[in-house]
């Protein structure tokens, strides 16, 4: 049982990529980090202004995350001191939760010494979760591709993604569950047909490198965005500035309600401030991918 500091950090993550509808994640260069001190009882602090409303134990998803963890193995965790800093926007489609909750599994295997495998962090994260998208990109870093029907996991993982990434972020927040229930129960078979071809394709072009393909199947999905894109102010308009500024598509990012733009490495910064500057209800950023995943060390004094 360790009772030493560490620290931890986990990376956002956007999801579904069009019609990779609760299966395809991608993790970003934005970070949620904790450093963990032994306490005599449990203390979580987050240092973001935005996030300090969840200071305290009691319904932190970082805590769930960890507890439950350690129930999976058939122990208890000791207390401990979070001090917890994020630049990963709240409620804006870029895996916060998941974040949260990869960052308390990887809590529980540094606290209980359990040498989790990756597989086996990525199931307890999907249980918690109820798909693998962007629990499996936040734990993995870079592209993964899941497959996951409540008993079996498997995924295809991506580490290197030779992209730029802009994201279009408004300051609304879209609580998943709305978004979820603007979904129909149910598709014609065609209409699954033609979405399953879609998003086999996609991930074909993105595990193979060809983002210019990949960026014309974000826009053939027929899962989600249809029944969510009349959230978005301006969705149709951006989605002509991105094939103007030379962007290889762009997708609603998880369940909204900001936008993902992945284009030509080096184009990101020039194609962030254009959308920024004619769509100012959004504020665009650039960055990176990220290729690595949950990570922890032990903090040097």
């Amino acid at each position: 049982m360790s009772e030493k500091e560490f620290s931890i950090a986990v990376p956002a993550s956007t999801a579904n990529l069009g019609p990779g509808f609760d299966s395809i994640g991608l993790a970003l260069d934005l970070h949620l980090n904790i450093h963990v001190s032994p306490a005599d009882s449990w203390q979580l602090d987050y240092k973001t202004p935005e996030y300090a409303h969840l200071s305290g134990v009691e319904g932190n998803l970082i805590l769930q995350a960890a507890e439950r963890t350690a129930a999976a193995y058939g122990k208890k965790l000791p207390p401990a001191k979070l001090e917890i800093e994020t630049d990963i926007p709240l409620g804006r489609g870029l895996g916060s939760s998941a974040s949260a909750i990869a960052a308390g599994i990887e809590l529980a295997n540094r606290l209980l010494d359990l040498n989790m495998s990756d597989q086996q962090k990525v199931k307890i994260g999907t249980d918690m979760e109820g798909h693998p998208d962007n629990i499996s990109a936040s734990l993995l870093g870079g592209l993964t591709i899941s497959y996951f029907d409540e008993e079996q996991i498997e995924t295809v993982h991506v580490e290197q993604v030779d992209i730029g990434v802009v994201l279009l972020i408004p300051q609304e927040i879209f609580l998943t569950e709305e978004s979820r229930n603007l979904l129909p129960e149910q598709l014609q078979y065609a209409e699954s047909v033609r979405g399953s071809a879609a998003a086999n394709v996609l991930s074909a072009a993105m595990v193979s490198g060809d983002w210019e393909k990949a960026g014309k199947l974000m826009s053939k999905d027929i899962f989600h965005q249809p029944y969510r894109q009349n959230r978005f102010p301006d969705f149709d308009k951006i989605g002509e500035a991105c094939r103007k500024l030379g962007a290889y598509g762009y997708a609603i990012s998880g369940a909204g309600p900001s936008l993902f733009i992945p284009v030509r490495p080096g184009d990101e910064q020039h194609i962030a401030k254009a959308l920024g500057e004619q769509f100012p209800h959004y504020e665009g950023i650039a960055m990176k991918t990220a290729c690595e995943g949950t990570k922890s060390c032990e903090t040097v004094a």
